[in-house]
């Protein structure tokens, strides 16, 4: 199987790597990492996000060991389009969040009008914080948990 997901990650943390585990349980993997001009415009929120260099070597630091556990190989691709490598032919599977989902949907639709057949959507849940709140780069750039969902020192209790 030929698997696509995508993303900005960064910081990568927990629920990224749920998505990176899945993606490798279900074949090889292509991994669109948002361009620098990409990033900003798929951000909901005015954040800053580190070059793509150096989240590509962070990608590649976190990729190697889940693929080597399950044998299978992996592509780091830079995304200049939200819609990214996913609507090409070759493709199996896109793995994608619940806050994701939306755009699953809308590579099928890209692809059934390119002529491909549609990708099998696979979500996978969010991974929770100490607070039962998703992790996010976000809260994780906000101070407010860090890569594994532990809540900082200055938000426990609240």
């Amino acid at each position: 199987m030929q698997v696509a997901l995508g993303g900005t990650f960064d910081p990568i943390h927990d629920g990224h790597r749920a998505l990176f585990e899945r993606a490798f349980e279900r074949g090889d993997v292509t991994v669109g990492l948002t361009s620098d001009a990409l990033a900003p415009e798929t951000r909901a929120e005015d954040r800053p996000v580190r070059p793509y260099d150096a989240r590509e070597r962070n990608l590649r630091a976190e990729l190697e060991p889940i693929a080597d556990a399950h044998g299978r190989t992996y592509e780091i691709v830079e995304l200049d389009d939200p819609t990214g490598v996913a609507t090409e032919p070759g493709f199996d599977v896109l793995v994608v969040s619940p806050d994701t989902e939306a755009g699953g949907r809308r590579i099928n639709e890209l692809r059934r009008e390119e002529g491909h057949d549609p990708l099998e959507v696979e979500v996978v849940d969010f991974v929770t914080a100490e607070d039962g709140d998703p992790i996010s780069s976000t809260r994780i750039v906000r101070g407010e948990i860090d890569a594994q969902g532990r809540l900082t020192p200055d938000r426990e209790g609240r």
